[in-house]
């Protein structure tokens, strides 16, 4: 019995340092991640995990694709483009508190029956993701997701990740943001996007490796009268707090 104690006061010390360690362990994550994302509320974000991913995947296949991306503010970027991407991705972006709960439990029905899985990620979730995580379905990244998707809701707002959104955004291979991908298919400044243009670059966004806004797949198209639609639907006055803030 008493080398059973001296055992048991042994231990306890070692767990109480663990105890510590870990303690600072959170305490570091949670100041540092509140650090980077108020930074970030003002500063341009220039690579993200996804285009470092990319790259070696490239790399494995045996590909040189170069990264194409140019950073620019929101006031140089379409506002057709701004409003065809919420009508195309999240059209409650602007009314959600980052997470669209409805869209969510249809999601979740849906997937019930269904072999291709449908997502409910909203434009801020997305965001969330592009800049500060990778490309993953399991649980522990869809929870760092919802936090990440909380502090940038917070500290951001929705004209930031909105800017962010839209200069990270994967729109071919190795192109990344509007501007660069403007200047690649359009060859002119994400300014100067006609409304045909900008909605036929938020068509491609849920495949944009595969699919070209310059020569639209049958299924593409639909997409982007589909965006039309909900831009009607929206009506001009939904986007205004786009303007005001």
């Amino acid at each position: 019995m008493g080398y059973i104690r001296r055992g048991y006061a042994k231990a306890k010390p070692i767990v109480g340092k663990l105890q510590k360690v870990f303690a600072w362990i959170v305490v570091g994550f949670f100041a540092s991640t509140f650090l980077t994302v108020i930074v970030l509320k003002w500063f341009p974000i220039y690579a993200t995990p996804l285009m470092f991913l990319r790259v070696a995947e490239y790399a494995l296949e045996g590909k040189w694709v170069p990264v194409q991306k140019d950073w620019v503010p929101m006031e140089e970027i379409s506002p057709h483009l701004q409003r065809a991407v919420i009508a195309s991705e999240d059209p409650k972006f602007l009314s959600h508190n980052g997470f669209d709960f409805e869209a969510i439990a249809k999601a979740l029905d849906a997937n019930k029956r269904r072999k291709v899985k449908m997502g409910a990620s909203t434009i801020t979730q997305q965001t969330a993701k592009n800049v500060f995580l990778y490309p993953s379905r399991n649980y522990i990244r869809k929870g760092l997701e919802a936090y990440f998707t909380i502090l940038i809701e917070t500290f951001w707002g929705k004209k930031r990740i909105l800017e962010v959104y839209l200069n990270v955004i994967e729109l071919g291979p190795g192109i990344y943001g509007a501007q660069a991908a403007s200047q690649h298919y359009w060859k002119k400044s994400a300014t100067n996007l006609a409304l045909g243009e900008a909605q036929l670059f938020a068509a491609i966004l849920p495949n944009p490796r595969k699919w070209n806004p310059k020569n639209p797949t049958n299924f593409v198209l639909r997409r982007r009268n589909f965006i039309r639609r909900n831009l009607v639907l929206l009506g001009s006055s939904y986007f205004k707090p786009l303007n005001d803030t």
